[in-house]
């Protein structure tokens, strides 16, 4: 039960971070521009390794079904929300 009480938790700040960054994206379209069509992204907050670790265990679990990945490195705090996120793109060798 407290397992599953994690996990609702996990993913309603999940949910938070992906509407703040999409509010991002939406503020400024010229970025939208420069990443790939149908990609895969991977929110990557700063300061919080709990969420960090969750959704790169999901990437792992689940891979990214031969889509490009996007990383999102943002901070979680309401302050740091004003700053924008770091986005890139790995690039393969």
């Amino acid at each position: 039960m407290a397992r599953t009480k994690m996990n609702d938790d996990i993913v309603k700040r999940n949910i938070r971070l992906t509407g703040e960054l999409m509010r991002y994206l939406l503020e400024n379209p010229k970025m939208l521009d420069v990443l790939p069509d149908k990609f895969e992204l991977v929110l990557l907050p700063e300061d919080d390794p709990e969420i960090r670790q969750y959704n790169l265990e999901l990437l792992d679990k689940y891979g990214s079904e031969g889509k490009p990945i996007v990383f999102a490195r943002l901070k979680t705090s309401a302050a740091s929300l004003q700053m924008p996120p770091s986005i890139f793109v790995p690039v393969a060798a």
